[in-house]
């Protein structure tokens, strides 16, 4: 990143050598989304091949090709031979369908791949903050109002993901699917969104 670019920017658009470079969000200066509610399903808690397409919006083809490719792997349990299933953590499932969203948009895999690395770099709630823009050859890293418009009025990013508000698809959709600790134990699924909003009252006030 050049020294001489303002802080948070990326400097011309560009992300050179396809990389995704991770700025600072300028002092004074807003996230384009509030992360404030985004609170993530136990990291032990996964899901089944089945659940995660359900939630990602692909095929199981494409979700076990991704596993075997290693775009997107398994974080809770890989499967490990006859009869043993992968499960899915609500962040893989993330990733999953933003990868989904960029190959909609006709994003090569080689930035995608990109991407999915950029993302695994980001930790807890930070994922939140991210916008990712794409002009269907390249992708940008945004978090900023300031950089998004910088994006368009240099006719740059021309689709805009906002991971934040992906999670929220994702946990609602999940919220009603059942999840899987790995020693077996199955996860039912809460009641729907009036138990997710409860949950994340609680979780606010405690």
């Amino acid at each position: 990143m050049n020294a001489d670019a303002p802080t948070g920017r990326i400097p011309g658009g560009q992300i050179p050598s396809g990389q995704i470079p991770s700025g600072q969000i300028p002092s004074g200066q807003e996230a384009l989304f509030d992360d404030a509610d985004l609170r993530p399903l136990p990291a032990d808690i996964g899901y089944r091949g089945p659940v995660a397409c359900a939630a990602a919006g692909i095929t199981y083809r494409q979700l076990d090709y991704w596993a075997r490719t290693g775009l997107v792997q398994p974080t809770v349990r890989e499967a490990t031979g006859s009869g043993t299933q992968r499960l899915y953590s609500f962040r893989d499932i993330l990733v999953l369908r933003v990868v989904k969203r960029l190959i909609d948009t006709g994003v090569s895999l080689p930035n995608i791949r990109a991407a999915v690395e950029h993302l695994a770099t980001n930790t807890g709630e930070d994922l939140g903050r991210i916008t990712l823009m794409s002009d269907g050859a390249t992708i940008y890293e945004c978090r900023s109002a300031d950089e998004v418009i910088d994006l368009v009025r240099g006719g740059q990013g021309v689709f805009g993901i906002a991971v934040g508000s992906v999670w929220r698809e994702v946990e609602g959709t999940l919220s009603t699917l059942p999840g899987e600790r790995p020693d077996g134990v199955v996860i039912e699924p809460s009641v729907g969104t009036d138990e997710l909003a409860a949950r994340r009252a609680r979780a606010t006030a405690s």
